[in-house]
């Protein structure tokens, strides 16, 4: 999901959170609403993880979620909010620790493996390509402080959804770019022309860094105010529900009639929600689904329904 560190050469708060199976998305959710700069997710039981099926995030039966946030934050205040927000003995464990920033830029590491999406896409830092097969379309990534490394469920089903639907010869924009990793997708499949946008100036670093990685130059990595009346044939959002809800003008602005919207970031139980917010103007598909997060993917109208 699309998220980044804010700053450089300072300390951060990290935020470590262990919640009942079956609270995971519900806690991950509220993390990334209460300002949290980066997620990822490790395991809390010591259980050995094998090779996933191709594509998939890995989850464990005791999954332990560690949110970033930025010196500053009242960390006091938020996990009371946390513990407010939750049922009792729905969280096993909340702790809090400073986090120097040098130390977290290498935290995502420990468990970043070349992972396959769909039958072409492979992403893999870049000092592990001999483990990927010779013919595929490789994303070389290296996210620093700017989330999204494609173990995260949003993150997959869009690059699944790309890898199904391959963007050729077509004009598409990542809203919402954090490390690039959408964006550098498209390019590799074969889009015409890829915007990159993101508010934080970290996340508009780390795209344009990781996209001359891919020895690519993508036609735009910039703050979203610098679109003007640019319009696209494929625009993609992985954020989370309440700010694409908000982006709904935006959004839907952007993509030009007949052209494809894709928006992830969506929890199962919030789905209901965008596709009225969305389905005036988008002739909305069915959600694909991993574990508890949905992918929409509509095609814009050519004229809106009243």
């Amino acid at each position: 999901m699309s998220a980044a560190a804010r700053g450089t050469d300072q300390d951060w708060r990290q935020l470590t959170v262990e919640p009942q199976a079956e609270a995971l998305p519900d806690v991950e959710a509220w993390l990334e609403s209460a300002g949290a700069l980066a997620l990822s997710l490790q395991d809390a039981g010591d259980e050995p993880l094998l090779e996933p099926p191709p594509g998939a995030a890995p989850l464990w039966r005791q999954t332990r979620i560690v949110a970033l946030f930025d010196a500053s934050a009242d960390m006091t205040a938020l996990v009371g909010r946390l513990r407010a927000a939750f049922p009792a003995g729905s969280l096993l464990e909340v702790g809090v620790e400073t986090l120097a920033d040098r130390i977290w830029e290498l935290e995502w590491r420990r468990d970043f493996r070349p992972m396959r999406f769909g039958t072409r896409l492979w992403v893999t830092p870049e000092d592990m390509q001999a483990d990927v097969p010779a013919d595929a379309l490789t994303i070389l990534l290296e996210p620093g402080l700017a989330f999204g490394t494609g173990t995260h469920p949003t993150t997959a089903l869009c690059l699944r959804w790309l890898d199904a639907r391959p963007p050729e010869r077509e004009a598409v924009l990542d809203f919402g770019c954090g490390s690039g990793i959408l964006a550098i997708a498209a390019a590799k499949l074969g889009a015409a022309s890829v915007d990159a946008v993101d508010i934080d100036p970290q996340a508009v670093l780390a795209t344009r860094e990781n996209a001359r990685r891919n020895r690519l130059e993508l036609h735009r990595v910039d703050d979203p105010a610098s679109l003007g009346e640019a319009t696209f044939d494929v625009v993609m959002a992985n954020i989370i529900a309440g700010t694409l809800q908000a982006l709904a003008d935006e959004l839907t602005a952007r993509c030009r009639p007949g052209g494809h919207l894709v928006l992830s970031g969506v929890l199962l139980d919030q789905v209901e929600g965008l596709q009225t917010g969305y389905g005036a103007a988008f002739e909305l598909q069915p959600p694909w689904q991993l574990g508890d997060w949905c992918l929409l993917h509509g095609i814009r109208r050519h004229d809106p329904l009243d």
